[in-house]
């Protein structure tokens, strides 16, 4: 698989499909399997176990490298981590089911284990109602 780039806006996932507030990226990048575990983890335990998690954005991107000081050549290198290829305005997580202040605090610790900037967002039909 090659490298491809990051330029632009993602043309797909932009909006709320399943819960009530969301966490949205505002930079692009690479997002590796680890990265998005650990934010799930941090943001199932904030929320207490309580509500519904949607995790919106999958690792199929494959991440090779080759090992330090070895000569160019010989194939490619080893598998080291799969990716999710993150853009901005792309939705990473929703949650349902939960008060707006423990959503936004779980998608703030969520935030915190992300390599990028991000933005909580809510549904625009709870604000009028």
């Amino acid at each position: 698989m090659q490298k491809g780039r990051m330029k632009g806006d993602a043309k797909r996932g932009t909006t709320l499909a399943f819960g009530s507030y969301a966490l949205k990226a505002l930079d692009s990048h690479w997002i590796t399997d680890r990265q998005i575990e650990a934010a799930r983890q941090a943001l199932t335990r904030s929320m207490k176990r309580e509500g519904n998690v949607w995790i919106r954005i999958f690792p199929d991107k494959p991440i090779t490298r080759k090992p330090a000081e070895v000569r160019m050549g010989k194939g490619k290198g080893n598998l080291e981590f799969w990716a999710a290829v993150v853009k901005p305005g792309r939705i990473i997580f929703e949650i349902d089911g939960v008060p707006e202040q423990v959503a936004k605090d779980s998608l703030a610790l969520a935030a915190g284990k992300l390599p990028i900037a991000t933005k909580f967002i809510k549904r625009h039909d709870l604000a009028e109602a």
